[in-house]
């Protein structure tokens, strides 16, 4: 048989019979007076099984494996590799279908937000910030959407279990109206202050507005974060920790964004934190001393901004009243 019969025969192509000789796969036929390859029945049995294994998944080098004569796998291993390699790609299946089936119900519900498609967790917190800005007069403030910009970014590139718990807090610290008006405020100030410098006196004003969003334990995390770092509580606190997360590649990428007055909101918002946490931990001891049920504030920071910090041990300021960064600490909420 030329090599178009043996092709046609074994439902193969041309071109895959003469792959296979060059990768070592079919071995060269003998070759007829003419040059031409001459073909026999071994061969068309080889090229079909070669088919049928190539069908169910197998690479060639696995194909190889199982063709030769001194393989080191036969037949049965490489198949329950493969059923269990195809096992693990149903599952991956099976779970991008499920997340794919929320994102359809929300675009036929004409909820999916611009900067979709997000995990389902974080799309709930915007529908929720979406809610709250449709109540407000005027444009969005620029922070607002800054700090959707970043979530998503770290949306996408670390989605996980602690990422999921960390919207989640996010959302149980903004749940309330007010909660989110409140957020809404402080962008709205945060922008006020966009071409002001840092003596600015809004910037006090602002300052004690995310200091108030921001949870206890937040506030700990920052108290123990300038500890860490050498800080004496109340002082420079907040530059340090604002320094070190701001060689997170998320928090550098948003900080640049922002003007020395409204870094200068994080900075003070962060000591006020620290300060507060400071009173509460001393309040504490005092009472145990005297045999009473204090305890200090956790120091482990449970989501960003209002909703508190990332789980990690360190401290980084969060961005924005709703958004925080993963770098190694509890965020300290605030457009940051």
């Amino acid at each position: 048989m030329r090599i178009g019969e043996v092709a046609r025969l074994a439902g193969v192509t041309t071109r895959a019979v003469r792959h296979y000789h060059h990768v070592g796969l079919l071995p060269e036929p003998p070759r007829l007076g003419n040059g031409y390859r001459a073909y026999g029945l071994r061969d068309a049995v080889l090229l079909v099984r070669v088919r049928r294994l190539t069908e169910l998944g197998l690479s060639l080098d696995e194909v190889r494996d199982v063709l030769a004569d001194d393989a080191g796998r036969d037949l049965a291993e490489v198949l329950e590799e493969l059923d269990t390699d195809l096992a693990r790609q149903e599952a991956e299946v099976r779970v991008r279908r499920e997340r794919l089936a929320v994102l359809l119900e929300q675009a036929r519900e004409g909820r999916l937000p611009a900067e979709g498609p997000v995990s389902p967790e974080l799309a709930a917190l915007f529908a929720d910030m979406a809610r709250a800005r449709g109540g407000r007069a005027g444009p969005e403030p620029r922070t607002a959407v800054l700090d959707r910009e970043l979530l998503t970014l770290m949306d996408g590139v670390h989605a996980g279990e602690e990422e999921t718990r960390m919207v989640a807090a996010m959302r149980g610290a903004v749940a309330s109206p007010e909660g989110m008006e409140r957020a809404y405020d402080l962008y709205a100030r945060l922008d006020e202050l966009a071409d002001a410098d840092e003596a600015d006196p809004g910037v006090a004003a602002a300052a004690e507005l995310l200091a108030g969003l921001l949870p206890d334990e937040v506030a700990a995390a920052v108290r123990d974060a300038g500890a860490d770092v050498g800080a004496d509580v109340g002082a420079d606190v907040g530059a340090d920790v604002v320094e070190a997360w701001g060689g997170d590649a998320f928090a550098g990428a948003f900080l640049a964004e922002f003007s020395p007055a409204q870094a200068e909101v994080v900075r003070r918002a962060l000591r006020l934190a620290a300060d507060r946490a400071g009173t509460a931990a001393t309040v504490g001891d005092g009472e145990r001393a005297e045999g009473g049920v204090g305890a200090a504030p956790g120091t482990e920071g449970e989501g960003t901004g209002p909703a508190g910090g990332s789980d990690a041990g360190g401290a980084g300021p969060g961005c924005g009243p709703t958004g925080g960064a993963d770098a190694g600490g509890a965020g300290a909420g605030g457009a940051s």
